[in-house]
């Protein structure tokens, strides 16, 4: 090697195809898979399994408590390992935080292409992964890894809930407010950044949303005004609240103007160079007919497939000002964006 010759940086996501909760299957394809692997209510002390399509499994284990399991993994979605390792751990923890329940131990999954990333970098996501599990106050306790083409990371978790904590993303009434924690967007930075477009600042933006932890939702497990529960990742806030109206059988209004966005500077600068994730039109096709008509910058931001997204959340109105105070104080966005009403023709209201 030349003396004074520098080494390229390794970035991680351009040995992958997809990029964190993007890598999605997508929702038409899932719902093929699962048709025969449903869940049922009556199988012995599961409280919440894969029937309505909610963010982890709950299994009674008595005198009034449950275990929450769940897992996520996908591939890079920044270029730097140790950050990886982090956004993906608190990406797979928040779906205990969903539920309402506390984290207790987690594992890892890893799939490293070793012969073109070397074991030092995949120490490095693991690294990132343990600050993490710190700041969530649990050990990264084991895991297992194999060797893949291409690099893929992510957590089994379980925490602990009292049954009447639990919430699903199934429980939303007509007229409770809706609210969601962190602000979108992050999936145009993150393929800005795989395109090589993104600036370190952009980046850094992204990154510490990110790996902000949904903390607050063991929290909110506790207020008897939040009625459901859920958060948002790659089918974006549209899919997830589609989701929330389908299972608590109900419709939904959002004011566009009031979500929060990452950066409607740097969104709207990458959105009219139409540099947004592959995933955004597929997200739309899935869930187009059941929304109201979007016009281009609603249907780019709202079908954003997010990673480590915030939680969306159904408040009851009366509990309105004591959770807004909760939201407030643990540096979540605490306006609502919207509402659950009847059921009508359209699922979903976009005005």
């Amino acid at each position: 090697m030349d003396e004074g010759k520098q080494i390229e940086p390794v970035r991680l996501t351009q040995f992958s195809h997809g990029s964190g909760c993007g890598c999605k299957i997508a929702p038409a394809d899932l719902e093929r898979i699962l048709k025969n692997a449903r869940t049922s209510s009556s199988e012995a002390n599961l409280l919440i399994g894969n029937h309505t399509s909610d963010d982890a499994a709950v299994i009674d284990i008595g005198n009034g408590q449950a275990i929450i399991s769940t897992t996520d993994f996908f591939m890079p979605i920044v270029d730097d390992a140790y950050e990886f390792g982090k956004i993906a751990a608190a990406n797979a923890i928040s779906d205990v935080y969903a539920m309402g329940g506390k984290p207790i131990t987690a594992i890892a999954i890893l799939g490293w292409p070793l012969e073109m990333l070397g074991a030092d970098l995949a120490a490095e996501v693991i690294a990132g992964a343990r600050e993490i599990c710190k700041e969530a106050e649990i050990s990264l306790s084991g895991g297992h890894s194999i060797e893949s083409k291409e690099p893929f990371f992510g957590l089994c978790v379980t925490g602990l809930i009292s049954h009447d904590q639990i919430k699903t993303n199934a429980g939303a009434q007509s007229g409770d407010l809706i609210y969601i924690t962190k602000p979108i967007g992050v999936g145009i930075i993150a393929t800005a950044l795989k395109r090589g477009l993104a600036s370190s600042e952009e980046v850094k933006l992204a990154t510490s949303t990110m790996t902000k932890l949904n903390k607050v939702g063991e929290l909110l497990g506790a207020e008897k005004g939040v009625n459901s529960i859920t958060d948002v990742t790659g089918f974006g806030l549209l899919g997830h609240l589609i989701e929330m109206c389908e299972g608590a059988e109900l419709s939904a209004e959002i004011n566009f103007d009031k979500v929060p966005l990452i950066d409607d500077a740097i969104l709207q600068e990458y959105l009219t160079k139409f540099v947004m994730p592959d995933n955004t039109m597929r997200n739309f096709k899935a869930f187009s007919s059941k929304v109201s008509k979007l016009n281009a910058r609603q249907l780019q931001l709202l079908c954003d497939p997010q990673t480590s997204g915030g939680l969306l959340i159904a408040v009851n109105p009366k509990s309105k000002d004591d959770i807004e105070s909760l939201l407030k104080k643990n540096d979540c966005f605490y306006a609502p964006i919207g509402s659950f009403k009847a059921p009508s023709s359209e699922l979903v209201t976009v005005i």
